[in-house]
C-alpha cells in the first residue's frame, strides 16, 4: 500500500523503477489527483519500471506483480482476493483517500500488509497507517528530510510507531524483502476496534454511515462537517483524534480546520458580495430618485449606500485577515515540524 500527494509522481517513478520483474507482491497506490482530470499515472509507472500499472474498474481480482492505481475521484479498496473501485464519502476532503485504502487492506489482510507513506501535504494516510500497524502490519515512511513536501511523513512520524523510515532509493529492496518473508500471526484485537474498522471500510464503499451506526462509534463533537454541515463524532486513535460526520465524511483535526477555514472565507466573500450589491442598488435608486427631483429621499438612499459600503469595506478586510490567519497557521505548523 502506497500513499502520496504533492511531489509524488517522480518519487513513485523512482520507487517502481527498481522493483524486480518477478516482484511477488501486489502494489496499490493512492495519489491525490484533481477529480475531473484524466490521470496518466498508470502509463507513467508502467514505462518507469518492469511492472504493469492500471486503473482498475469495478471489482478486479488481485494479481501478483501488478500495480493498481486509484482512479481520480474514486476510492481504491481491498476486498478478499479482489481490489474494488468505489465512490464513497470523501476523507480529509479527498477521494481517493490514502486512509480508506490502508484501512481496508488492514482489515482484510492484517499482518500481510505493508503500508508506505511518501511525500505530500497535510496528513492523509496517518490514520490508515496507524490502523495497519495496530492490526499487525508493517509501517514504512519516506525520510521527511528528503521529501519535497514533508507534511505527510512528518505526521506519520508524530503519530505512528513506524518500522522503517528511509530514503526512497532504499525502499525497493526493503519491499522486495518484506513481501518475500512469511507474514506473522494475527494479533488479538478487541472486537469493538475491529467493528469500527469494518464500519469505516463499509462507509468508504458508499454504504450509509448513519444507518450503520457511526454516531455510536464516538462522542458527539461541537463542530459541524464543512462538507455537508452534518453532525460530527470524535474518534480516538492512540494519541490522535479524528472526526466523522453522520453522512460519512471523515476529517483529521488538520483537515477539519482547513475545511472550516475555507467555509468561513466563502461565507465572508458571500457577505461582502451581498453588501456591495446592496450598495450599488442603493446608489442606483438614489441617483434615479435624485433625477426625479426628490432630493430629500434621494439623499436618504445615498447615505444608506455609503453606510453599506463602509460595512462592505470592514468585511473585505476580514476576508483577507482570515486568509492570513489560515496561511499563518499552516506556516507555523510547518516550522514546528521542522
Amino acid at each position: 500500500m502506497i500513499g502520496a500527494s504533492a511531489g509524488g509522481v517522480s518519487v513513485l517513478e523512482q520507487l517502481v523503477k527498481e522493483l524486480p520483474e518477478d516482484f511477488p507482491g501486489s502494489i496499490f497506490i493512492v495519489m491525490h489527483t484533481p477529480p475531473f482530470s484524466p490521470s496518466k499515472l498508470p502509463e507513467i509507472l508502467s514505462r518507469a519500471g518492469h511492472l504493469k500499472a492500471i486503473h482498475p474498474e469495478g471489482t478486479v481480482k488481485i494479481e501478483p506483480g501488478m500495480i493498481y492505481v486509484a482512479p481520480p475521484d474514486h476510492h481504491l479498496l481491498l476486498e478478499e482476493k479482489h481490489v474494488a473501485v468505489k465512490k464513497g464519502p470523501k476523507e480529509n476532503r479527498f477521494r481517493p483517500s490514502v486512509d480508506a485504502l490502508f484501512r481496508s487492506a488492514a482489515y482484510i489482510y492484517r499482518t500481510r500488509v505493508v503500508g508506505v507513506i511518501l511525500t505530500g501535504a497535510l496528513d492523509d494516510g496517518t490514520s490508515g497507517l496507524w490502523t495497519i500497524k495496530r492490526l499487525g502490519g508493517v509501517a514504512v515512511c519516506q525520510d521527511p528530510e528528503e521529501a519535497t513536501f514533508p507534511e505527510m511523513p512528518n505526521s506519520v512520524q508524530e503519530y505512528v510507531e513506524t518500522d522503517y523510515t528511509l530514503p526512497v532509493a532504499e525502499m525497493p529492496a526493503l519491499l522486495t524483502r518484506l513481501v518475500s518473508e512469511p507474514a506473522g500471526q494475527n494479533r488479538e484485537i478487541p472486537e469493538e476496534d475491529l467493528d469500527r474498522v469494518k464500519l469505516e471500510v463499509e462507509i468508504a464503499t458508499a454504504d450509509n454511515a448513519f444507518e450503520k451506526g457511526i454516531m455510536e462509534m464516538g462522542d458527539l463533537a461541537p463542530f459541524t462537517c464543512p462538507g455537508c454541515h452534518g453532525a460530527l463524532v470524535r474518534l480516538q486513535e492512540g494519541k490522535r483524534v479524528r472526526y466523522r460526520c453522520h453522512t460519512g465524511h471523515s476529517f483529521t483535526a488538520s483537515a477539519l480546520l482547513a475545511g472550516i477555514s475555507e467555509s468561513v472565507e466563502e461565507t465572508l466573500w458571500a457577505a461582502m458580495r451581498g453588501l456591495e450589491e446592496t450598495t450599488m442598488l442603493l446608489q442606483h435608486m438614489g441617483e434615479h430618485i435624485m433625477d426625479g427631483g426628490d432630493h430629500e429621499v434621494a439623499n436618504r438612499f445615498l447615505r444608506k449606500a455609503n453606510e453599506t459600503a463602509e460595512r462592505a469595506r470592514i468585511v473585505h478586510e476580514s476576508v483577507f485577515q482570515q486568509e492570513r490567519i489560515s496561511a499563518d497557521l499552516k506556516y507555523s505548523e510547518g516550522k514546528k515540524k521542522e
